[in-house]
């Protein structure tokens, strides 16, 4: 495998395989990486799409990136996935999937149409006080420690971060700031999350450090994303001929080790009841999706709690039991065991009284059923004690929703702490009662919050026990490389495999493991699309500080006549330029 970048690369066109139209394809997982991987085998592999089966444990294809119309409860989403434009291997593949809404355009043509037309960016990012403005004004707010302490970061080696936390490398004054509501509530970043994930956050996004307050940074789809995305991907791959097998768990692989090569003989599964084992012929593949943010979530309703399941995860005792085999297949119990640390929850909620959109265009300041960008991203309540988020994107978010109705997702980071005004932890409250606390926060008055929650809206809480189970501190080996050394016919997906070239907790990331297995073990004639590389452009360098100044130029020390003298050598030459264009002298 080769990483590349420009125009010669992403243009041309692999031919197939060698053992192409001999070889079959298993992928474990119908997840986004599961989904990426069997797009990648049939267009860059040439590998025919009947010899591509996707076994999946549930009923519907999507992982994380669900939307869902659950009857006698409502519309559902457990999360969504925060896009940008340098999302390399996502929009490689893109390019090639047809739009369900465009005829003759691809969903990146309709996806680029749609956010040229209705850019998004955010008129009201965090409130205070029932819905006043934080008045934060775009500014970090980072004293001179807090920057240092962010360099410090940025600079150190990835070996210093491994194993710390975040309140271990950032002082006091950086946790305070602004920078840090803005950065851990769009991120779910909390204070005990890895440093080192932090750091290559710093790092991958350095070039929309300047978006963070605004969210001009990122770009959504028109719907929610199982049918923005998902479906269009599964109309493809049904299209070329892959199999898609529902119901299907896979509860063990077997594999044999010979002169230092690994080789997977058998996937066993339970399909429907019954055991069933596959076994690999010389030139079949296997492509593992291992461990889970959305395994064990369970569904509350408008009057029911969302329940805790600690219970047995499938996905993560599947990758339980393939470590046991091998050294290099990771360390799973490093991100599952700690529950109480990688929780939270989120909430769906469908306004039913047309009192309610009048409070959330308060706050945003846009029509609601306008159509086009309506929140920009989450609207943080920045005093809540959950900690609570909401947002509100383009209308309708479900092609089957009414349009008298708006759909709106809630989360909070702090789930297990009394809310303002519901004085109950968010785990422990009905879809109502969470209603009731984003009222609140909203601005509703207190005389009227128990009706509108009650008849004006239905709610759907939804609690994850692993969803950002990919942030606990790590070192290396605790996740497994993509294709692990040695490995000939096998390959692990999703946000616990490594490919050491991206930060997880993002589509980029799945569709990146799902590109670097398919090519590696095809030996596909064509370079997977390196990470775009803002962290090396100087331009880029210079406007993250500027930002993070809140544009305050630099003092430059010493006497008058000193400082006179700098300047003036400045002004005749390319830095001088560069610094004054970004605005740091």
């Amino acid at each position: 495998m080769q990483h590349t970048a420009g125009n010669y690369e992403a243009f041309a066109r692999p031919r197939p395989a060698e053992h192409a139209e001999s070889m079959h394809a298993w992928i474990v997982g119908g997840g986004l990486a599961g989904l990426a991987a069997a797009v990648f085998l049939v267009r860059d592999a040439g590998v025919p799409g009947k010899n591509v089966t996707i076994l999946e444990k549930s009923a519907i294809a999507g992982g994380a990136l669900d939307g869902l119309d659950v009857p006698e409860k409502g519309f559902v989403i457990r999360g969504g996935r925060e896009l940008e434009n340098h999302m390399e291997c996502l929009w490689d593949m893109m390019r090639s999937v047809p739009s369900l809404e465009i005829e003759g355009a691809s969903v990146l043509d309709e996806f680029y149409w749609l956010n040229k037309d209705d850019p998004n960016y955010s008129l009201r990012r965090a409130t205070v006080e029932q819905g006043r403005d934080a008045g934060h004004e775009g500014r970090f707010d980072l004293p001179k420690k807090a920057q240092k302490d962010l360099l410090r970061v940025f600079l150190a080696t990835r070996e210093e971060m491994e194993g710390k936390r975040i309140d271990e490398v950032m002082g006091r004054e950086f946790l305070d700031s602004p920078f840090w509501m803005y950065w851990r509530t769009m991120f779910a970043f909390e204070e005990w999350h890895s440093a080192l994930e932090f750091k290559l956050y710093l790092h991958r996004f350095v070039h929309h450090i300047g978006g963070l307050p605004d969210f001009s940074a990122l770009k959504f789809s028109k719907y929610n994303q199982y049918e923005s995305f998902v479906l269009p991907l599964m109309k493809y791959l049904g299209d070329q001929g892959v199999v898609f097998q529902p119901s299907t768990e896979v509860t063990d692989v077997d594999f044999a080790h010979r002169g230092g090569t690994i080789r997977a003989t058998t996937v066993h599964t339970v399909r429907e009841g019954a055991e069933e084992d596959i076994e690999l012929g010389e030139h079949d593949l296997v492509l593992m999706t291992i461990g889970s943010l959305v395994d064990n979530s369970d569904e509350g309703d408008h009057a029911t709690p969302a329940r805790l399941n600690t219970g047995p995860a499938p996905a993560w005792e599947f990758w339980k039991r393939l470590a046991k085999k091998d050294p290099s297949f990771g360390r799973p119990e490093v991100f599952c065991s700690s529950i109480d640390k990688t929780k939270w929850e989120s909430a769906t909620v469908t306004t039913l009284d047309e009192r309610i959109p009048a409070y959330i265009e308060k706050i945003c300041q846009r029509n609601p059923f306008s159509g086009r960008v309506v929140t920009g991203g989450i609207v943080t309540a920045e005093d809540s004690p959950w900690l609570m988020s909401w947002t509100v994107n383009r209308q309708p978010h479900f092609k089957k929703q009414p349009k008298d109705q708006i759909v709106v997702w809630v989360y909070g980071l702090f789930v297990d702490t009394p809310g303002a005004y519901v004085k109950k932890t968010m785990s422990e409250c009905t879809g109502e009662e969470i209603t009731q606390e984003w009222l609140y926060q909203m601005g509703v008055p207190e005389d009227e919050i128990e009706e509108l929650a009650a008849a004006g809206a239905k709610c759907v809480p939804v609690m994850m026990p692993y969803v950002t189970s990919f942030f606990l501190p790590r070192h290396a080996g605790d996740r497994p490389l993509v294709v692990p050394e040695g490995a000939k016919n096998f390959a692990f997906l999703g946000q616990f495999a490594e490919t050491g070239r991206d930060t997880i907790f993002t589509t980029e990331y799945s569709v990146r493991t799902g590109m670097e297995a398919v090519y590696q073990l095809t030996d596909v004639e064509r370079g997977v699309p390196e990470t775009w590389g803002s962290t090396y452009d100087v331009r880029d360098l210079l406007d993250a500080t500027t930002r993070m100044r809140d544009g305050k130029k630099i003092n430059v020390p010493g006497p008058a006549a000193l400082r006179k003298r700098i300047l003036g050598r400045l002004d005749k030459g390319e830095v001088g330029e560069l610094l004054e264009e970004y605005g740091l002298i």
